[in-house]
C-alpha cells in the first residue's frame, strides 16, 4: 500500500494511442475535476507514450491543473509491464489519493496490475463517483472518501464501494457515462516531464504490427439513435429499425438480446456491456428495458419507447410512450416523417 496522503492529488490516466487521446480520459476529467474541487486538491493527468508532448496542454484545456508527461521510445506502444512499472513509480513518488482509469481494454488491463503492486483496492466499471464520509464498523469516521458506484449482481442493484484503509483509492470508469467537457483554451496549468527507467526487459513482447478494426458505427457521437430489441422478432424484421434510422438520419442500435439473437452486429449494442450513449433522441423499439440496457441510454435527452407491453420497464425512463405493434407504428412514423420532415429534438419540452 502506498503511503496514505489525504492531501494527495486526484489523478486520471490519460490513455492515448498513436498520439491521440482517447475519449474516456477526457470524459473522466469532468468528474475528476469535481472530485478534486470537493477535496480541495489539484487534478493531475498522466500521459505515457512517445511523441506525446502536445497532449499535455490539451489535458490542461480540459481541466487538469498538472500533467505528468512521460516520453520514452519503448512506451510508443502500450504494453502492460512497461506501463504498469512507470505508473507505479509515479504513484509511489507523488502519492495521489485517487487514481482513475477508463474501463477500456487498456485500462482494464493496466489498473489491476497497478492495484496489485500498490496493494490497493480497485473498483471496476464504475458509473459514478462521489465524495462522502463513511463510519466504519469500529465507529471511526472516515471523511472525504471516494464513493465508487457501479451496477452489481448482473445490473439488478447499484452498489457503492468504499476503500477506507487502502490507498490510493482506484477505480475504472465506463466509457460514455461522464459528459464530455468543453475545452477552455485559455486555461493554464503545469506540465511536469518525468524521466523514467525503461529497458527492453520490461517489454516481454515484440510488437511487429498493430491493426485496429474500425467500428462500424460511432454510437457515442450520434445525436439520434434508433434501437431495436428482441421484440422486433427477427433479423428480417429488423429492417424496420434500419428504415426508421435512415429516415431520421440516425444511428441504428440494439439491446444485447437483439445482438445475441443475431439481428445486428455487436458494434451496435447499447447497454451495460455495450456502449453508453447520451443522444438528443433515443427511440427504443421492442426493447423491454432491462436495467442493463437502461444503464447505457437512460441519460438521453429525449426517449421515445415503442412496445406492445404496457408494463414494459422501458416506459419507466421514456419521455414519450407508444403502446402498439411496431409493425404498424413504425411504417406510420416513417410515412409521417417523410411527409412533414424531421428536426432534431433540441427544443422538445416536457415529459
Amino acid at each position: 500500500m502506498i503511503g496514505v496522503n489525504r492531501q494527495g492529488e486526484v489523478w486520471v490516466f490519460a490513455e492515448q494511442h498513436e498520439g491521440r487521446l482517447e475519449d474516456t480520459p477526457i470524459e473522466l476529467t469532468s468528474k475528476a475535476r469535481r472530485l478534486a474541487d470537493t477535496l480541495g486538491v489539484k487534478l493531475a493527468a498522466t500521459v505515457l507514450g512517445n511523441g506525446v508532448k502536445e497532449l499535455g496542454q490539451k489535458l490542461i484545456h480540459y481541466g487538469a491543473d498538472k500533467v505528468y508527461l512521460v516520453e520514452h521510445p519503448l512506451l510508443g506502444h502500450y504494453q502492460t509491464n512497461s506501463y504498469a512499472k512507470v505508473m507505479f513509480d509515479l504513484i509511489h513518488k507523488y502519492e495521489p489519493q485517487i487514481v482513475l482509469y477508463g474501463a477500456t481494454t487498456a485500462g482494464r488491463d493496466l489498473a489491476p496490475r497497478i492495484a496489485s503492486a500498490a496493494k490497493a483496492g480497485l473498483t471496476a466499471d464504475c458509473t459514478d463517483l462521489e465524495i462522502g464520509d463513511h463510519k466504519a464498523q469500529d465507529g471511526q469516521l472516515h471523511k472525504k472518501l471516494m464513493f465508487q458506484i457501479r451496477p452489481a449482481f448482473g445490473g439488478n442493484i447499484i452498489a457503492t464501494i468504499i476503500n477506507f484503509d487502502r490507498w490510493p483509492q482506484m477505480a475504472t470508469v465506463r466509457e460514455g457515462v461522464m459528459p464530455m467537457p468543453e475545452p477552455d483554451v485559455k486555461r493554464k496549468g503545469e506540465i511536469i516531464t518525468e524521466q523514467v527507467q525503461v529497458n527492453q526487459q520490461d517489454l516481454p513482447l515484440e510488437i511487429l504490427a498493430e491493426h485496429k478494426r474500425p467500428k462500424k458505427v460511432n454510437l457515442k457521437a450520434a445525436r439520434v439513435i434508433v434501437a431495436g430489441g428482441a421484440g422486433v422478432g427477427s433479423k428480417e424484421n429488423f429492417k424496420l429499425i434500419w428504415d426508421l434510422a435512415n429516415c431520421l438520419g440516425a444511428a441504428p442500435a440494439a439491446s444485447r438480446a437483439a445482438v445475441d439473437l443475431g439481428f445486428i452486429d455487436r458494434d451496435h449494442q447499447v447497454g451495460q456491456t455495450g456502449t453508453t450513449v447520451r443522444p438528443s433522441l433515443y427511440v427504443a423499439v421492442g426493447i423491454s428495458g432491462a436495467i442493463q440496457h437502461q444503464a447505457g441510454m437512460s441519460q438521453s435527452q429525449k426517449i421515445i419507447a415503442i412496445n406492445n407491453d404496457p408494463d414494459a420497464s422501458i416506459f419507466q425512463v421514456a419521455h414519450y410512450k407508444i403502446i402498439g405493434d411496431l409493425n404498424e407504428v413504425i411504417p406510420r412514423m416513417i410515412k409521417t416523417i417523410k411527409e412533414k420532415g424531421f428536426k432534431e429534438p433540441t427544443t422538445i419540452a416536457g415529459k
